[in-house]
């Protein structure tokens, strides 16, 4: 494993938890919200905990990959971060507020794309973006299924 740059994992923990909050921002009533519980669910949707726990397991996998690596190509490294730190941000408001959730969807392969093009430019510890490529896989299911089901 590569060493951690400390103050980098700092700046990093705060920017990925920041963009949650953001996010959240925009849920409102969100999972308790009659819009919400009427949908049609997808039947392998994991209990309501489970997406705070993902987020944070995320978040700090994410933290500590942005934190130990130093990328062959810093510029397109750093824009794919900034893209998917504004898609991961822009998710909740499509989805919840304004319940676009075709436009929710697209953002979340967007999103994958990002994480995916990160991973590209910067492989050492790429292993700690799994997390993050697994849940948004299974985050893309999931919308997937309120996109094709609730039309």
């Amino acid at each position: 494993m590569k060493r951690i740059n400390g103050k980098a994992l700092v700046l990093f923990g705060v920017l990925n938890f920041m963009a949650l909050a953001i996010g959240g921002l925009f849920t409102g009533p969100g999972v308790q919200s009659d819009w919400y519980a009427g949908l049609d669910q997808a039947p392998w949707i994991p209990p309501g905990a489970t997406f705070g726990i993902a987020w944070t397991v995320v978040m700090i996998s994410l933290s500590v990959f942005m934190s130990q690596n130093q990328p062959r190509h810093p510029r397109r490294f750093y824009l794919w971060y900034g893209i998917q730190w504004v898609l991961n941000v822009a998710w909740n408001p499509l989805f919840f507020s304004a319940r676009w959730t075709d436009l929710a969807l697209l953002d979340l392969v967007l999103l994958l794309v990002a994480v995916l093009m990160m991973w590209r430019f910067c492989r050492r510890g790429g292993w700690l973006l799994i997390p993050y490529v697994v849940w948004l896989i299974v985050a893309t299911s999931l919308n997937t299924w309120v996109v094709l089901f609730n039309s």
